[in-house]
């Protein structure tokens, strides 16, 4: 006989574990108990030898599918010569330290139950079990019990109790458990329709041509008919998103197919349990109205993760836009009154409900790249608040506070870290707002008190003031580019040195110029500069990243053009070409995003943008897939890449009328050229086999792969990042890495 108790870490909370044990327990015929805590499960298990041996093998080998297991520590015990097997209840107090799952889709069990007309739960939007359904978004301490969630105000009835008092039925403590009977309810405004005819209603609406503004699981959306040009430009213009690309939601994978091009991986991360958008290459063929992704080869398509969701689909009958419900800039609404409040002018009707959501949550944002795991570009809802691990663990607690655009925040203990869920663009008090929420939460969750507080370089960023303003800190400053090399090593578990391919719009450089083209040589603990691409001026500093032309302008000046200059009128031009000769009003850059931006107005194809990225998007998006050749772009000795020449024969090219989908596809093919050459010269003086491609930048899957490509040709390994997105959302986790590695401490 022997007795073993085993700490089990890792997200082993709200994803049926326990009930797991139970049943494993009894099959072997073991005494014993289990039960959650702040730190994860503890069991204890007692019986002969090679029942506690096969328990042990079993337990990680045959875990739920939401559970991920981090560590199964097993120590011999005294036998207690007790008999049978006992779930306990949760003991309150103590630090936590447990793992909160992901909020996850809706399973097929589940769904089985919502489309079966004989079923008690026919219809009802908020089915779900220990497999399925929200998780973090309701959450509002540790353990995971119904107290602390957003539940604790729905009273179970009798059935729903015996369901999650059975540790046999797979709702055993599924902590969301509810039925039409004691559960949320749905309720259409305006009108006084509840539940079903809330639902029917909603629907018929969206049928209609209507604007529905839906209660989800982090958030509220904003729905019409996909198809309905007239639906989707009133939402465009209600919502001010002048031309950045909406999302759709279709019912399957095959109703997907019919909008893009999916490999069979993709269709996978499509209807993984994740359910996040995939960006994928539209079809020509796609039944979508031209508002909802113009300009844009691309289609993001996603699939639906609540039952709500799944009903509405088929209620409808056709694909849905699903985009944020906010006005452009601002966070997401979750609370039902700012909802209401908020989205009043944009929807035409509300579908919401009585369940909270503690925490708001965009829906994260996957890219299809050939040949190549996808890119992460948005990490939220479905990935947060897993954690990731870091290769130097934090001897003090650690909160990054990120960067400025594409906003999230860091917090570690120990060799954990968690990246917060995506907040937005960090220029309004209203986004701030929620930063900080998002902070207190983590760090209440998660039991962090930090000591040291990393934040980025730019002395203006509302993040760095924020983190500059704590008191009783220690703060650490991370250099931009740095913090994007070392967020890609550490996800890969990887202390470096490597050289780093760092290219992104704009971030503060050591120098105190813009840096946004930069070659790295380093490690998590610094770095040095071993190129970058050719300096020009950034005409009107910030104008110049809304109005691209103003790149052309700068460019063409700077290689020596002696043709017309870009821009509206001769006199703009001439104002503008005055401060680029001056140097008044217009930093150094040397952004590679600013350079796409160039060659984007100098092909016609955007002049002034409406959203971060768009010119460089289009640019991408013009691209001939079957174009060939490419221009001159040398790389200096020093690993300057030179590229006055290239926007020379750009404008050249287009001067002699040669089309945006050539010029396009040289432009890229030249760039990843020139960075391969760079890169791998820099690797080899350093004597180095990796090169990280990082910086939002890469979100260009063009550039990506090719560049990539003729690395791996090279001999050398191209590290991408995987886990987080390339854009400045990894920024935060890349500070936490340097300050780890630190000790806390500047270099």
């Amino acid at each position: 006989m022997r007795r073993v108790q085993a700490r089990v870490e890792g997200t082993v909370q709200g994803v049926g574990f326990r009930p797991f044990v139970y049943r494993l327990a009894s099959e072997l015929k073991l005494a014993g108990f289990v039960r959650n805590d702040e730190r994860g499960v503890l069991l204890e298990i007692e019986g002969g030898e090679s029942a506690v041996d096969g328990f042990l093998r079993r337990l990680a080998e045959e875990a739920p599918p939401l559970a991920v297991i981090d560590a199964v520590r097993p120590r011999d015990v005294a036998l207690a010569g007790e008999r049978g097997f006992r779930i306990l209840a949760s003991p309150r107090g103590g630090e936590p330290a447990a793992l909160v799952s992901a909020d996850t889709a809706t399973c097929e069990d589940c769904l089985a139950e919502l489309f079966d007309p004989a079923d008690r739960r026919h219809r009802y939007p908020f089915v779900n079990c220990t497999n399925c359904g929200p998780r973090f978004t309701i959450v509002r301490g540790v353990p995971y019990d119904r107290p602390l969630t957003t539940m604790a105000g729905f009273e179970l009835c009798p059935r729903c109790a015996a369901e999650y008092d059975d540790p046999a039925d797979r709702r055993f403590h599924a902590q969301p458990n509810a039925c039409p009977e004691c559960g949320p309810t749905l309720r259409l405004l305006p009108g006084d329709h509840y539940g079903d005819e809330a639902l029917r209603g909603a629907a018929g609406a969206l049928r209609e041509g209507d604007v529905v503004a839906v209660k989800g699981i982090g958030g509220y959306h904003l729905a019409c008919l996909a198809g309905d040009e007239t639906a989707v430009a009133a939402l465009r213009a209600r919502k001010h998103r002048e031309d950045k690309p909406f999302a759709v939601m279709v019912r399957d994978a095959a109703a997907a197919r019919g909008l893009v091009s999916l490999t069979d991986e993709e269709a996978a991360l499509l209807a993984g349990r994740d359910r996040p958008i995939v960006l994928a290459p539209r079809l020509d063929a796609a039944a979508v109205a031209p508002s909802v992704a113009p300009r844009s080869a691309d289609l993001g398509v996603l699939l639906p993760y609540s039952p709500l969701h799944h009903l509405l689909l088929a209620d409808v009958g056709a694909p849905l836009v699903m985009t944020s419900g906010n006005v452009s800039d601002e966070p997401i609404a979750h609370e039902d009154a700012d909802a209401l409040e908020r989205l009043a002018g944009i929807a035409d009707l509300v579908l919401f409900h009585d369940r909270p959501i503690q925490t708001r949550t965009d829906d994260s944002v996957l890219r299809a790249v050939p040949d190549r795991r996808p890119l992460l570009m948005r990490r939220s809802r479905g990935f947060v608040p897993d954690a990731l691990p870091l290769p130097v663990p934090a001897r003090r607690d650690v909160l990054a506070c990120g960067a400025e655009l594409k906003s999230t925040f860091c917090l570690a203990k120990g060799s954990r870290a968690w990246v917060g869920h995506h907040i937005g663009d960090l220029k309004t008090y209203e986004v701030l707002q929620a930063f900080e929420a998002g902070i207190e939460h983590f760090e209440r969750l998660f039991a962090v008190v930090p000591e040291v507080v990393a934040h980025d370089e730019h002395p203006d960023y509302l993040s760095t003031r924020h983190a500059l303003a704590l008191e009783g800190v220690e703060t650490v400053a991370v250099q931009h580019h740095h913090a994007h090399l070392a967020a890609c090593l550490a996800e890969h578990g990887e202390r470096g040195p490597a050289v780093g391919a760092i290219y992104d719009g704009t971030g503060h450089g050591s120098d105190g110029t813009v840096w946004g083209g930069e070659l790295l040589a380093g490690d998590l603990l610094g770095f040095e500069r071993v190129g970058h691409l050719w300096p020009v001026r950034l005409p009107g500093g910030d104008r110049a990243v809304r109005q691209p032309w103003r790149m052309a302008l700068a460019w063409l000046l700077e290689a020596g053009w002696d043709g017309p200059l870009p821009g509206p009128d001769a006199r703009r031009s001439e104002q503008v070409a005055e401060l680029v000769r001056t140097g008044v009003s217009s930093p150094v850059t040397t952004s590679m995003g600013r350079l796409f931006d160039a060659v984007a107005a100098l092909c016609g194809l955007r002049g002034e943008v409406s959203f971060e990225g768009q010119a460089a998007m289009e640019l991408e998006a013009a691209a001939d897939a079957a174009g060939r050749g490419e221009y001159e772009l040398p790389v200096t000795p020093d690993g300057v890449l030179d590229a006055r020449p290239t926007v020379l024969a750009v404008a050249r090219d287009v001067a002699g009328g040669a089309g945006a989908g050539a010029v396009s596809a040289r432009f890229h093919a030249t760039v990843a050229r020139a960075t391969a050459e760079a890169a791998a010269s820099a690797a080899s003086r350093a004597g180095l086999g990796t090169v990280v491609l990082s910086g939002g930048v890469f979100q260009n899957r063009t550039l990506l792969a090719a560049t990539a490509g003729r690395l791996e040709s090279r001999g050398l390994r191209a590290l991408v990042p995987e886990r987080l997105p390339p854009n400045d959302g990894g920024i935060s986790y890349g500070q936490v890495a340097v300050a780890a590695a630190r000790g806390g401490r500047a270099p």
